[in-house]
């Protein structure tokens, strides 16, 4: 599977542009600030339906106009889709495929599946439980439509059983039968996600570890822990004894949307204890361990993209990788790079097919 084409209008910075891609490698070259991950966000984009970098779809649209639209080309087994996802301001987005608009969203997810490799993506270590749920939640959606709808169902009972808490709080009242018709249905779905999660942890872990070694050619014991109270034999009645904290929260403080994944080094936490170098390499073998999963479970390469990675990562690192690309580990790429020399170098020592775009020229062609 590979992105032939892509045409932008009014995304981020870019007011109108078209492109035509390499099946292999394709470096975006330029200075900082001048579109390069604004490129990378355009494929996420197409592929996921949401931004990698922004909460909201608006913050997408260039300044000072009113819409934006990416429409682009992919090519699967020799056979060719028409992907074009737009917002105007106000309304809600469509994306269409060979321009027949999905009912659902969800409907698109995973049938062109993307890795994101970027800067930020040590905040996985440093930030809270939330966003590591975010990372598995999207991982597990690009390979299992089932979870996905299953995880929408859970997030849309979750929010109405949390409006109707605020509700009783304030308006100082409890109607036990009515918060009964959504305690079920969520912890039925809360079940189905927490097993599917247990279930692909199994599998994934093996593959991270093994990435991690081959990474930094370390004899450091890596793991990851899936943390769930669903594990626990009685949860169901300690979610039923939660109802009297819930309703002082006006929150549900119970279930799945509290699970959390312990990212360790030798058995101690790798936030508190892992060095920089340590941290980049455990996200970089999450990343390459979720390319794994996905070719498994869809059969196809999903696209790599990787962000900025040579100022961020010391020369052994780039080596690995650039070894990986050499062999044909991965399908296509792009890669972005503030400094084109640089870029040029690296590809030169491997024989891989790439094209080099320069952002700030007038089709950022070289």
């Amino acid at each position: 599977m590979y992105l032939e084409k892509i045409n932008l209008l009014n995304f981020k910075n870019y007011e109108e542009i078209s492109l035509t891609f390499c099946p292999q490698v394709n470096c975006i070259v330029g200075n900082n600030g001048s579109g390069k991950t604004n490129l990378l966000d355009a494929i996420h984009y197409l592929s996921l339906t949401k931004s990698a970098f922004n909460i909201l779809d608006g913050q997408s649209i260039r300044h000072e106009a009113s819409f934006f639209m990416i429409d682009g080309r992919f090519c699967v087994a020799d056979k060719h889709y028409q992907i074009t996802c737009s917002l105007k301001s106000g309304q809600r987005k469509i994306v269409m495929s060979d321009k027949k608009a999905y009912e659902r969203l969800s409907e698109h997810i995973g049938r062109f599946p993307v890795v994101l490799i970027a800067p930020d993506d040590t905040d996985l270590v440093r930030e809270g439980g939330e966003l590591r749920r975010k990372f598995f939640d999207g991982m597990i959606s690009q390979i299992d439509n089932q979870y996905l709808n299953d995880l929408i169902q859970y997030n849309l009972i979750l929010k109405q059983r949390n409006g109707l808490l605020k509700q009783f709080f304030e308006r100082n009242y409890y109607d036990k039968e009515l918060l009964e018709t959504y305690n079920m249905p969520l912890l039925e779905a809360g079940r189905k996600i927490h097993f599917r999660r247990q279930e692909f942890m199994e599998n994934y872990v093996k593959r991270f570890q093994h990435h991690y070694r081959n990474l930094t050619e370390s004899q450091e014991e890596v793991d990851l822990v899936y943390e769930s109270e669903l594990f626990e034999e009685d949860f169901e009645y300690e979610f039923f004894f939660a109802t009297k904290r819930d309703l002082q929260a006006q929150r549900t403080t119970k279930g799945v949307h509290k699970d959390d994944f312990i990212f360790e080094i030798n058995r101690f936490e790798l936030k508190k204890f892992g060095s920089q170098g340590q941290q980049k390499s455990f996200v970089i073998a999450l990343k390459l361990a979720q390319f794994d999963v996905i070719l498994e479970n869809k059969g196809i390469k999903p696209i790599l993209l990787l962000d900025d990675i040579f100022d961020k990562l010391d020369d052994l690192r780039i080596n690995k990788l650039m070894e990986m690309i050499a062999s044909g580990t991965f399908g296509q790429l792009f890669i972005t790079d503030a400094r084109p020399e640089r870029t040029r170098k690296i590809f030169e020592q491997i024989s891989t097919e790439s094209c080099i775009f320069q952002t700030g020229s007038p089709d950022l062609k070289v």
